[in-house]
């Protein structure tokens, strides 16, 4: 008959009058949409009733995929807007040796506000000696190792002083891929070895290119660059909330539109801006900021966000809320 009996007619009758889909019919029974339909046309001219199909599959879309489900782990990553009061977002950090006023803020910032979710938004790392740009004078430039070990102390710092359950997000920046990508293209032979991936020497670390707050927000290191980076990411990025890295400079921009308020948010640098690390700069002025940036979110959506900004680098000063803060 093309069908295997699984159940009495008066069941499947049931059962079809309960679903009313072949495909709900089969799925229950484990047995193709095809044979539910031959048993229930079978079933009708042998009692002579009718099966109406009440409740189609055939044209019901699946619901849109999530911004996080576009892409594989190691791409994208994110959270439920639900999930979180507070995000802090740091980022060109250009570990040294050196712990800078806005690194001792952070850590101030951790303790306090107790985030769930804490972003490496890029370029923690700055790998001096695999710069494509050559060297200006003799001075001896770190280590790869030195700024490897410049980078696990302080982020083992932050570790640390991590509320549970935070998650530690990496958004890998340009500076960041120097470490793999000299490896990468010196001695490929290499591929998979431990140590010759940058995320090994921070198993706590998340990596991925970008981390998505909901449907509306995102965290990557860099998109459009200059210090006005912020407006023109909002104008590329549509109606989405975008926190990037790179400029080195702090600053929030907003955008209304009909849909509502949006942010372009540049999250400053967690380096000392007159460091030896920017030499290339020849002492011309600059247009970046020390400091990082705290998100907040309530009712689904993101407000404001808040810029924390050092203000005075030997004495300590930051700025925050109105006031200026020494640690």
């Amino acid at each position: 008959m093309g069908y295997k009996v699984v159940c009495s007619d008066e069941e499947f009758i049931a059962l079809w009058k309960k679903l009313g889909s072949p495909t709900l019919v089969g799925k229950k029974l484990s047995i193709n949409p095809r044979s539910a339909m031959t048993r229930r046309r079978n079933i009708e001219i042998r009692y002579k009733i009718d099966l109406p199909t009440s409740n189609s599959q055939r044209n019901e879309k699946k619901p849109p995929l999530k911004k996080v489900e576009q892409a594989s782990h190691n791409v994208r990553r994110g959270i439920d807007v639900d999930k979180v009061k507070r995000v802090i977002v740091f980022s060109d950090a250009h570990f040294t040796d050196t712990t800078t006023t806005a690194f001792k803020a952070l850590l101030l910032m951790i303790d306090t506000f107790k985030p769930q979710v804490i972003i490496c938004n890029g370029d923690a790392f700055d790998g001096q000696v695999l710069s494509r740009f050559p060297s200006i004078n003799y001075d001896a430039k770190p280590t790869v190792l030195q700024e490897l070990e410049s980078c696990r102390y302080h982020l083992d710092e932050i570790v640390k002083h991590r509320p549970p359950g935070c998650r530690l997000i990496w958004t890998l920046g340009n500076h960041d891929m120097r470490y793999e990508s000299w490896l990468v293209n010196k001695v490929p032979e290499y591929s998979g070895v431990d140590g010759f991936s940058l995320k090994y020497h921070f198993p706590e670390w998340e990596t991925c290119w970008s981390f998505w707050i909901g449907e509306d927000t995102v965290i990557k290191h860099r998109f459009k660059g200059g210090r006005t980076a912020g407006y023109s990411n909002l104008l590329a990025a549509g109606n989405t909330n975008i926190i990037t890295g790179h400029t080195h400079v702090l600053a929030v921009q907003p955008i209304s539109n009909y849909q509502g308020n949006f942010y372009g948010v540049q999250t400053g640098c967690l380096a000392d801006t007159m460091s030896p690390t920017f030499e290339y700069c020849e002492d011309s002025p600059k247009d970046w900021r020390s400091g990082f940036v705290m998100l907040s979110f309530d009712q689904g959506r993101m407000l404001m966000p808040e810029l924390i900004m050092v203000s005075d680098e030997q004495n300590g000063e930051f700025e925050f809320r109105g006031c200026i803060n020494k640690i």
